[in-house]
């Protein structure tokens, strides 16, 4: 038996790591992941080079939920029907360590497509949307790639479009679609790991981060965007040049995504050319990257 998901990264409006509250939208880059059963243990066979243990505590978790063992072991009470194994494999076009959600995208396309084959296999009572979510950020605190949890990430990758959350609480303050505007996306030759990120310094910014807050929760996405991308690339030392040379060159919104290194341009037809012209003058040759809002979410492919 096999299960494939898909998963897509997210952007973000406002970064919940200064003040537990934040906001993201949905982008069309993704991991697929496709999960096949085996007779015991667990096998990651991601398709870019990164540290397997987000996928493994994953399907631990989702084992654990459904108190299925992964481990044929002889000494074990409970019969052979509750014991499963899993290979998980991934296709991914989505940038690792770039502030894209990559870590949100996987640990929910590994959780749903593990919790989708496991009720299929023991004839278990599925998990609602927002226990597979707790359940995949429950995975991404345990492997240390998250600081806060991103709920706001999360979500949005989850459900689409865009969300507005409390982090703390993980509570969803706003979900709903967002314009299918084109994206420009700015990678940087850097890698930036959020959980290695400088949080006393970003929550010196709450104060500020709160008013970008304030007004995504009005309903003011791109203002949110501008102000969280200014205030956060000089907390974390990146160019705020390259999301107000976006800005300049007809951009609706650009601002640091996550806490980097991609920088994130929402952009009408008009000034996709320009802004493609002034990040590719920059010396440092960095990559950019075409694509959409995403709307769909996380989906059962087959």
């Amino acid at each position: 038996m096999k299960k494939i998901v898909r998963s897509p990264g997210s952007a973000t409006i406002v970064n919940a790591i200064a003040t537990g509250s934040g906001s993201a939208f949905g982008i069309n880059l993704d991991i697929v992941a496709e999960v096949r059963s085996t007779s015991s243990g667990i096998k990651c066979s991601p398709d870019l080079d990164i540290d397997t243990s987000l996928m493994e505590l994953c399907a631990k978790n989702v084992f654990n939920h459904y108190q299925i063992n992964f481990e044929d072991n002889k000494e074990d009470l409970r019969s052979v029907e509750d014991v499963i194994g899993i290979e998980i494999s991934t296709k991914s076009d989505l940038p690792p360590a770039s502030g894209l959600s990559s870590s949100s995208a996987l640990s929910n396309a590994v959780t749903l497509a593990i919790s989708e084959l496991i009720v299929d296999e023991f004839d278990k009572k599925p998990m609602n949307d927002l226990e597979i979510v707790n359940l995949a950020i429950d995975s991404s605190l345990e492997a240390g790639v998250t600081i806060t949890g991103a709920f706001d990430d999360a979500t949005a990758s989850y459900f689409g479009g865009v969300t507005v959350t409390d982090n703390i609480n993980r509570e969803i303050i706003i979900k709903e679609k967002m314009d299918n505007h084109k994206l420009l996306i700015y990678m940087p030759n850097i890698d930036s790991m959020t959980a290695n990120s400088d949080v006393k310094r970003m929550k010196l910014l709450a104060p500020l981060v709160e008013m970008a807050f304030e007004k995504a929760s009005q309903k003011e996405y791109y203002t949110a965007l501008n102000l969280n991308g200014i205030l956060y690339s000089n907390a974390l030392d990146f160019d705020t040049k390259i999301a107000i040379d976006a800005l300049s060159a007809g951009a609706i919104a650009s601002g640091l995504s996550g806490t980097g290194s991609a920088y994130v341009a929402i952009i009408d037809n008009e000034s996709k050319d320009n802004i493609k012209d002034i990040w590719n003058s920059y010396t440092d040759s960095g990559r950019i990257i075409e694509t959409e809002v995403d709307n769909l979410g996380t989906s059962i492919i087959e």
